[in-house]
């Protein structure tokens, strides 16, 4: 992998992961609900189920498949009740944000957030397999460069949402405790609609 063909990769990557999405929405409803380290953590749950992909696209579509099996659209289905399931939870805490249930309010549950948001959508994989060859040849591509890939992805994706999530925990302060209760039913609205999503579009 060359530097122009790497550099133009990050800046693709990061022009990508600043569109708005699914996973910009679930950082930032953290990030409002929670503070800037609550939506960090969501956004490097982002991050990892965006390398487990781009592993997967880089090194063969059948290793995902061959794991999972015919279970693999369970995986969505899973990730979909999570994601419901943590959003209750959010609204129900909407009435005080310090009185936040310490199963929403934990960094591990902000970060499967985050991860399970990315690993429900598996047709990424199909994107992926797509998008790089623009960039790499996939045949002769060394550890060293999957590596590089994975890097890049981590530095270029990952910066992007931080910078949603910092913004996100911005807008938050800025509308003060008043509204705490509005920014907490926000995001859980948010985190259902994502859950919903998951289970029922195929």
């Amino acid at each position: 992998m060359t530097l122009v063909s790497a550099v133009s990769l990050f800046l693709s990557m990061a022009i990508l992961a600043a569109i708005p999405s699914t996973s910009v929405l679930a950082v930032t409803a953290r990030a409002v609900s929670g503070g800037f380290f609550h939506g960090a953590m969501a956004a490097l749950g982002v991050v990892v189920g965006d390398i487990i992909f781009i592993a997967v696209a880089i090194f063969g579509l059948g290793i995902l498949m061959e794991f999972f099996g015919d279970f693999a659209f369970l995986l969505r289905y899973c990730a979909g009740a999570y994601l419901f399931w943590l959003g209750i939870i959010l609204w129900r805490a909407a009435e005080a944000r310090e009185a936040v249930n310490a199963q929403a309010s934990t960094p591990l549950a902000s970060f499967f957030l985050g991860l399970l948001i990315t690993l429900g959508d598996q047709k990424a994989v199909l994107f992926y397999l797509g998008f790089f060859p623009a960039f790499l040849d996939l045949h002769s591509l060394s550890i060293r460069d999957a590596l590089a890939v994975m890097l890049i992805a981590l530095v270029s994706v990952g910066g992007v949402k931080l910078v949603y999530a910092f913004f996100g925990d911005r807008f938050g302060r800025l509308l003060g405790a008043s509204v705490s209760r509005v920014l907490n039913r926000s995001a859980a609205v948010v985190v259902i609609m994502i859950g919903l999503f998951l289970i029922l579009v195929p």
